[in-house]
């Protein structure tokens, strides 16, 4: 078989093992965050860590997956049945809801058992445990927002670590809801596992390890050959977070990307120090951001893994916002600053390849938590959900309307499945109109969602582009700014993009999403 056949028959056959252990995932998890919204991604690595193949799952975090499966690589010894768990943001994580699950692929190799590579998920927990219900506080301090494991065994020659077991629920709000999902990333490995051990009994470990490194130099060459397409200069672009949550002061991201022949240099010097509250960004979420950026820009066609990588040098100075140095408190970092990133990427690459880059997108995932007693049950509740809005418009194309963008790549919570799980409501939930920028392509619509609480509780919001507004390109004009509103006892008040509270039976929170920025001129 020609070997350029054989690797793309290689690359669907490694993706479909990653899309099953994510349908098995999905099917057999508890928690409304991770069966309904999807919040999970799956993937497959070589013996070394590198990302090999991986589900069209959630972007922030399949570019950091890889520095997690790396941390556990050095920190633990593997054997036949073990599995890991991480969530140290500081050791290959994103932020601590986000609990990684690794396993070892063993394989019988001249009557030896050889290690493969490895099969890995990481799903967003509702509660982590933390200050706060939902684990996404207001955090000053990463010791704030819930329990951090470094890399340690679950499994132990397939059985369960039953001492890390309990240790674990016993630090979280909601432990049974916590064992489900847990217990379903576990069988998601194990169907990898069981896939890929079928693969080399029909292929055989040589041909398929050499498939694998096969793979990991394609998606290099062809990366190399579409940054040598772009044209050599260096562009740069800086934007602004609203604040962090405990000041207004804006916080700054500045980038210089360098194209230089086949290849890019990513340099983040001059942006803002990291701040007191949680909006800043280990350096796997930076260097998500940037894999995915150019993934994007550079075509579809390359497959997704670490090989995209290795012709782009990312320059992320230690102690700034998209590096930040531990105990540096890094909820939000995850879900905010890495869209921030993205955006400012983007507004660089636009001076190179203005035909290929979108306006701004809504940036910002409108985090929300809500938590408590839920008093029809008896029992403790967490709630988290991001919420859509516009998508910025692009040279040929309008921007979508309400929906995620950018570094999440999830499903809403169905209003139904909702409902039946939450003691509220929702009252409201419509596209926004009018929130898209204005252009010759018009920026996608936010969207408005109402909470209505038929109990007490306490809530947390994350959100961003409250003051800011997502850009336009080309004359294109920038879509407005997001809103958040608390409907109490008749009266309205606005709330900041960055708040805690508790709520009352009858309060109703309102979110409004920003809306995606326009492109071109407008049409007379």
């Amino acid at each position: 078989m020609d070997d350029s056949i054989r690797t793309e028959i290689m690359k669907h056959r490694l993706v479909s093992v990653a899309e099953e252990m994510g349908a098995r995932l999905r099917r057999a998890a508890f928690s409304p965050n991770i069966k309904e919204r999807c919040d999970f991604s799956c993937a497959v690595f070589d013996a070394s860590g590198h990302l090999v193949a991986q589900a069209a799952h959630i972007p922030v975090h399949l570019g950091a997956m890889p520095l997690s499966v790396q941390a556990c690589l050095q920190a633990l010894t593997f054997s036949p049945g073990d599995m890991a768990m991480v969530n140290d943001p500081y050791r290959g994580g994103t932020h601590l809801p986000d609990l990684t699950v690794v396993a070892p692929i063993f394989v019988e190799r001249d009557t030896r058992q050889t290690l493969l590579g490895f099969v890995a998920n990481r799903a967003h927990h509702a509660d982590i445990g933390g200050i706060s219900a939902g684990s996404m506080p207001l955090s000053q301090e990463i010791y704030q927002e819930g329990v951090i494991i470094p890399p340690v065994k679950l499994m132990i020659g397939g059985r369960r670590n039953e001492d890390v077991w309990r240790l674990f629920l016993a630090n979280v709000r909601t432990p049974e809801e916590r064992s489900g999902d847990l217990l379903a990333q576990m069988a998601a490995n194990r169907i990898g596992i069981e896939r890929m051990q079928g693969f080399t009994e029909r292929f055989g470990v040589s041909a398929l390890l050499a498939d694998m490194k096969a793979l990991l130099r394609y998606s290099e060459r062809m990366t190399r050959h579409l940054i040598g397409l772009l044209p050599d200069g260096c562009y740069r672009f800086e934007e602004a977070l609203d604040n962090d949550g405990f000041t207004e002061e804006p916080v700054v991201i500045r980038v210089a990307i360098t194209i230089d022949g086949e290849q890019a240099t990513v340099d983040f010097s001059g942006t803002d120090p990291q701040r007191v509250g949680s909006i800043n960004a280990v350096y796997p979420v930076t260097l998500s951001a940037v894999a995915y950026v150019f993934r994007c820009v550079l075509g579809l066609d390359i497959p997704a893994n670490s090989g995209c990588l290795q012709p782009i040098s990312v320059v992320a100075p230690e102690g700034t916002l998209v590096n930040a140095k531990h105990p540096a408190a890094v909820a939000a970092g995850n879900v905010e600053t890495s869209q921030r990133i993205v955006d400012v990427l983007l507004g660089a690459l636009a001076q190179a390849c203005p035909e290929r880059i979108p306006a701004a997108s809504q940036g910002t995932m409108n985090n929300l938590t809500i938590g408590g007693w839920d008093q029809r049950h008896d029992r403790p509740f967490t709630y988290y959900e991001t919420i859509g809005g516009g998508m910025g418009a692009g040279p040929h194309v309008d921007g979508v309307s309400g929906r995620h963008s950018h570094m999440t790549n999830t499903l809403n919570t169905p209003v139904e499945a909702l409902e039946y799980a939450y003691p509220f409501r929702i009252s409201r939930y419509a596209l926004r109109e009018g929130s898209g920028g204005n252009g010759r392509r018009q920026g996608g619509e936010g969207v408005v969602r109402t909470y209505h609480f038929l109990q007490s509780a306490d809530i947390t919001v994350l959100s961003d582009r409250r003051v800011t507004r997502p850009y336009g390109l080309e004359g294109g004009q920038s879509g407005q700014s997001g809103r958040n509103g608390l409907m109490h006892k008749g009266m309205e008040k606005e709330l900041p993009g960055k708040c805690s509270m508790a709520v009352e039976a009858g309060d109703e929170l309102i979110i409004e999403t920003p809306g995606g920025g326009g492109y071109g001129l407008p049409e007379s």
